[in-house]
């Protein structure tokens, strides 16, 4: 892992500066994430970090806020499989950046995947299959989905605000998502997305999606790909298998921060023994 990190001893500088940023873009687009070590590190830098990379500051709804730009990582105690964040969303972030406060002493480490490597190992069969497009179908809470419709909606930036013309004019502005809504408020979304997918920073075809991931704030999505076969347990275990070989860990000391190419990098994280560890998140859009 050492060839991803960024030393504040060897930046000659313990603050994030132009020059460091550049070379984060640097790593992001050779290698798809890097990992910041002995920074001069707070929430408000942290911050900084997430908005001077990205254009537009995104947010998980099922997550509690930190600040304008960040929020807390919750989401239990056990192993959380690969994932792009917010992958099964209309809206997938380019950047996604952690920064761990308080490290654990064992367990909980970030696993760090490059969905290119991935891609790579694929037989040809698998490679065909899954440049397939995928339908995510799964339903969401009221108190959720409004949540992130109003994150989204540039007119509006409270859940309460949420009118249906605001749905429909999220539902036109962004292709292949359609819903219905229920009786009890709750939204059946559906929504196609792309399995394998190149880059928004380096190109190249990489399988980067949350199929692997959890669900731990989210009913269990249904994937459905083109060829209208529904993706069985066994399909996942398999790419599973594959993709662990391809992955890394990340063994966090406190101050650290991670970037990641969301669009090439899957990333997850081994069990937590040590629940004193705090771990928050940025993210955003080019």
């Amino acid at each position: 892992m050492s060839y991803n990190v960024i030393r504040a001893s060897d930046a000659g500088d313990a603050s994030v500066t132009p020059a460091v940023l550049s070379n984060i873009k640097d790593h992001l687009k050779s290698d798809g994430w890097a990992l910041l070590r002995g920074f001069d590190m707070d929430m408000p830098s942290f911050s900084a970090i997430t908005s001077q990379l990205c254009k537009t500051i995104t947010f998980d709804p099922a997550r509690e806020n930190t600040d304008k730009s960040t929020q807390k990582v919750d989401a239990g105690l056990g192993p959380i499989g690969l994932h792009i964040e917010n992958g099964n969303t209309p809206v997938c972030p380019d950047i996604v950046a952690f920064y761990s406060t308080k490290a654990a002493f064992e367990g909980s480490q970030t696993t760090i995947c490059d969905g290119r490597r991935v891609f790579e190992a694929l037989s040809d069969a698998q490679k065909a299959r899954w440049s397939q497009r995928m339908m995510v179908t799964r339903t969401l809470p009221e108190a959720l989905w409004k949540r992130y419709l109003a994150n989204e909606h540039p007119a509006i930036s409270e859940p309460e605000e949420v009118t249906q013309e605001h749905i429909m004019q999220f539902k036109a502005s962004i292709p292949d998502q359609d819903f219905t809504l229920n009786d009890d408020g709750s939204l059946e979304y559906r929504i196609k997305v792309s399995p394998v997918r190149p880059s928004s920073l380096s190109n190249g075809q990489a399988f980067a999606n949350a199929i692997l991931g959890p669900s731990h704030n989210y009913e269990p999505p249904v994937y459905t790909l083109d060829d209208g076969v529904i993706v069985t347990s066994e399909e996942i275990e398999e790419l599973r298998g594959i993709a662990e070989t391809c992955t890394v860990e990340i063994n966090w000391q406190d101050g650290d921060v991670a970037v990641i190419d969301n669009t090439r990098v899957m990333h997850g994280r081994r069990a937590i023994k040590d629940q004193d560890r705090q771990l928050f998140i940025g993210m955003g859009r080019l």
